[in-house]
This record gives C-alpha cells, sequence and structure tokens, in this order.
C-alpha cells in the first residue's frame, strides 16, 4: 500500500472494517480490534494514525516486529494476520495489520476472550453466541452430510436417478465423457462415498425407503385459503430424495398458481405464462434444498401458497458472518451442504454459487413484481413472494390479454398440449420423451411432464412410488375431456 492510498482510507473514517492507533503502545487493544475483524469480514488496523486521522507514523524497531508477534501469538486459533508497512517521512513508518476473513476457522478469541466488530466499535462477543459459532465451527469440520449413512448400502439408493443425472452432468460438460455406469465409482467420483462407505449426502440426493434413513428429507405443501393458516385447501407432505422432492415442489406450484396467456403484436403464438417465473421459484426451492441443515432430524422443506403470496422456508440459519440484506448483492458463496451443492451444480440446476438469490431478485423485478423477501426466524431461512397485483388468486397476470382459450383457462401450455395426445395409453417418461424428440431430460420434466402432472392432465400409474423403474404416464378423465373439446373445436 502507498502513502496515497493510506491517505484516502484515512479521509474516509473509521469503519467496520478500518481502526486506526497513535501507537505500537496500543497492541492491546488492537488485538481486540483484530479480533473482532476476523470474527466479521476482516478489516485493518493503522498503527501510526490517530483517531482523529493524522498520520504520525512511529520508529518500526526488531523490537517493535517482536512486540506485534507477542500480541499475535495470543489469538487462538492462530491468526491469519499480514503486517504491511507504509513509510510517512523522516524513518517513521505506519503498520498494517490486515486480518483476513477466515469463517472456517472462526470464532477467534485473544487472550482468552472472543471480540464482535460493529460499526467502528469493538466488543466482547455476547457468550450465547460465542457458544454458537463454536458449534457452528465443529459441524464445518465434520459436517452432517460427510458423515457415514449407518446401515445404508448402494442398494438403497436410486440407481435410475444416479444415472441420470450422470447422463445430464456429461451434457453439461460438468463431468467427463469416460464416466461410467458402474455405481460405485460414480458415487466416488461425486465424492458421495468414503472407504467404501455411503455419506449422508448420497442418502439426501438419491435414498430410497427415507422414512427410515433420512426421515428429514421432508416436503410439506399446502395451499391456504385467504392470507393466513386457518383454512387449508391442499394440504401434502412427501418424504424422498432431493431431486423427487424438487420436482414435487415445482408440480405442487405449477398446480396452485394461476397461468395466464398474453399475445405478443408479430408473433402468431400465445405466451403463456406461470404468475411468478418458473425459474425464480424453482432457484428458491433448490436454495432450500441445498443450503438445509439435515443435521435436524425434524426439519423440512416448507411451501405454502396464500391469497396475497407464496413462502418458501427451509429449516437452518444463514452461514456466519451473512446477513439477509447481503442476498440480494454480490456476496461470498458459503454453502452448509458443499457435496449436495456440487451435485446440483453437475446436474445444471446451480450456475454460480452465491448468485441464486441474487438471480430470484432479478427475474421477480423483470417480471414486473416486488423483490422478493428473505427472512430468517432463527431456526429457519424463507422467502416470500408477493405479485405486483397484490392477489395470487386472481385468473390473469396484470400484462395478460383476456385471449384466452380453454387450455389457458385450464393451465394447459403449449408444451403440455403436445404431450398430451402421447398420453392416450400407458406410457414411460423415456419414451414420452423420445417421441417429443427432446434430448434434456431435465428440460423434459421442468416443461412437459411436471406441468402436465400439476394440471391433473395426466397421472402417475403407480402414484405411491413416483420414483419408481416401472412408473408409466397417462391421460386422467380432465386430460380426455380436454382433448375431446380441442378435436371438436378443430372439426
Amino acid at each position: 500500500m502507498e502513502l496515497e492510498e493510506l491517505g484516502r482510507i484515512v479521509a474516509a473514517g473509521e469503519s467496520d472494517t478500518v481502526e486506526f492507533k497513535k501507537s505500537t503502545a496500543l497492541l492491546t487493544r488492537a488485538g481486540e480490534t483484530l479480533c473482532g475483524f476476523l470474527n466479521g469480514r476482516g478489516g485493518r488496523v493503522f498503527l501510526g494514525v490517530t483517531a482523529e486521522g493524522r498520520i504520525l507514523g512511529q520508529q518500526v524497531s526488531d523490537k517493535t516486529q517482536r512486540e506485534v508477534a507477542e500480541m499475535l501469538s495470543h489469538f487462538e486459533p492462530v491468526a491469519p494476520v499480514e503486517i504491511g508497512r507504509i513509510p510517512v517521512a523522516d524513518g517513521l513508518e505506519v503498520l498494517v495489520l490486515d486480518a483476513r476473513p477466515s469463517p472456517n476457522k472462526a470464532p477467534f478469541v485473544f487472550e482468552g476472550r472472543p471480540y464482535l466488530r460493529v460499526g467502528s466499535a469493538t466488543s466482547v462477543m455476547p457468550h450465547p453466541l460465542f457458544e454458537e459459532r463454536v458449534l457452528e465451527r465443529g459441524y464445518r469440520h465434520s459436517p452432517w452430510e460427510k458423515a457415514p449413512a449407518q446401515g445404508v448400502t448402494a442398494a438403497n439408493l436410486d440407481h435410475e436417478e444416479i444415472m441420470r443425472t450422470v447422463r445430464i452432468a456429461v451434457q453439461e460438460r460438468r463431468m467427463p465423457e469416460s464416466t461410467g455406469r458402474n455405481i460405485e465409482d460414480i458415487l466416488d467420483r461425486l465424492e458421495l462415498r468414503k472407504d467404501g462407505q455411503i455419506l449422508n449426502a448420497a442418502v439426501v440426493l438419491f435414498g430410497t425407503d427415507l422414512l427410515h434413513w433420512c426421515p428429514q428429507c421432508h416436503l410439506r405443501l399446502a395451499r391456504f385459503k385467504g392470507v393466513d393458516k386457518t383454512t387449508f385447501l391442499n394440504n401434502r407432505q412427501i418424504r424422498g430424495h432431493a431431486f423427487a422432492l424438487l420436482d414435487e415442489a415445482m408440480e405442487f406450484l405449477y398446480h396452485e398458481l394461476p397461468t395466464s396467456g398474453r399475445i405478443v403484436p408479430g408473433r402468431l403464438e400465445r405466451i403463456d405464462e406461470l404468475l411468478f417465473p418458473p425459474d425464480a421459484l424453482r432457484e428458491a426451492v433448490v436454495n432450500g434444498l441445498c443450503h438445509r441443515d439435515y443435521s435436524v432430524t425434524g426439519g423440512a422443506l416448507n411451501i405454502a401458497v396464500f391469497d396475497d403470496r407464496v413462502e418458501i422456508w427451509s429449516t437452518g440459519k444463514l452461514p456466519f458472518g451473512l446477513r439477509l440484506e447481503d442476498l440480494k448483492k454480490d456476496h461470498r458463496s458459503q454453502p452448509r451442504n458443499e457435496t449436495i451443492t456440487d451435485v446440483f451444480y453437475r446436474r445444471g440446476l446451480i450456475e454460480q454459487w452465491g448468485r441464486g438469490t441474487q438471480k430470484i431478485v432479478d427475474l421477480c423485478r423483470r417480471a414486473g413484481h416486488p423483490d422478493p423477501e428473505f427472512r430468517e426466524t432463527g431456526v429457519d431461512v424463507g422467502v416470500i413472494f408477493r405479485p405486483a397485483s397484490g392477489q395470487i388468486n386472481t385468473p390473469l397476470l396484470p400484462e395478460a390479454t383476456d385471449q384466452l382459450t380453454m387450455g389457458v383457462a385450464m393451465g394447459v401450455t403449449m408444451e403440455v398440449a403436445k404431450l398430451l395426445p402421447l398420453s392416450s395409453n400407458p406410457i414411460s417418461r423415456e419414451d414420452l420423451q423420445k417421441q417429443l424428440g427432446l434430448r434434456n431430460a431435465d428440460h423434459f420434466r421442468k416443461s412437459y411432464l411436471s406441468p402436465a402432472l400439476a394440471t391433473g392432465m395426466i397421472e402417475r400409474t403407480i402414484p405411491d412410488k413416483p420414483n419408481s423403474r416401472l412408473q408409466k404416464y397417462r391421460l386422467t378423465a380432465k386430460g380426455r375431456m380436454w382433448l375431446a373439446a380441442q378435436r371438436k373445436t378443430g372439426e
């Protein structure tokens, strides 16, 4: 750092990341401040600058350097602090003690006491918060997802979903084409097995019989009448692996939220839209599945639709150092479950770590809705979507025209309309996808299969086992009625 840059920092004054000390005579106070920085976002202490912002400098001798080293030896764990020197004048220098944020090592203590930095003030960290952070540090060093899943073998995992993950990951160029079909080898590549033992992350991602192995792989879905939880219109509870829960969540949202159609000048095709951008809703569900605290056995992912909003909540708290207001801007990625998040990334469901919440905000803004609200209760983190109109149960988006067909009124998009005639007789997902000429299974599920199931136009032949390898899909009475009406209209 040069003197000119120091001048700019001093002119800006002290803050939550900057502190001035007149000389090394105040090293103990400097250590307390560094501890506060290390337990927060990091920061720098400038020795040789007064609190009023006068750059004085001081003599930096071998003794001075030994005193600084002695002060730093009083940290536990070892403090990641870099020492810099800025020449001022006449042999005087300003010492810069740069504390780098280290969330994996926090909380730090100095001379046996933990400190916090709030604004330009340093104070002792409250004991309950310190204990909480110590527990969190232990979790980070031995995360639940990386612990062995007792009694679980590869036979207890959904092999079809594992192979689907590999196919998509290869298409996304996030796994090598040389990846074979050996399940144990794939689990090793994805770091879901260690020393031959299946890990908890594998159960969350691909487990079967989840009530026995992992009851917290739980999804609660509710549609309430009005704006409170007095009356249920729909209430479901589902257990399954993460990808099955994602599909179920999106089907529920497609079913409970209105779809509208609008005509765009210059285009012959009608544009069908869900009330909220599906990608924003999916991103919120994916975030909930990836960043949940799965060590809480009674936890769940909760989705509730009211007349005026949609709420998506997941068990757990924000990572230390991350605030609610940070979620709408660039922030450091701190995934609670790195292995689970990595597999979602390979599936193409996450593009950039740390960008998911910003993507949700951007998509809602582009659709003309208010910014979603991020909230934390102490045991759960949630996101709340509110429409621009203020009413979820309105039949149309504000900008939609009244040029609706029976298909739109029943929630049938162009993609669903293409799928329905192929489902007159029971048919597998693979055959449906093949007849539609679609290569990407994830796109087929999101744009065709899930919306068709959500509208009630088709149904599973084995409804109690949605991930069965024998699963097929067929038209419902509602679907047959819609097809008959379409044929009659075309006559």
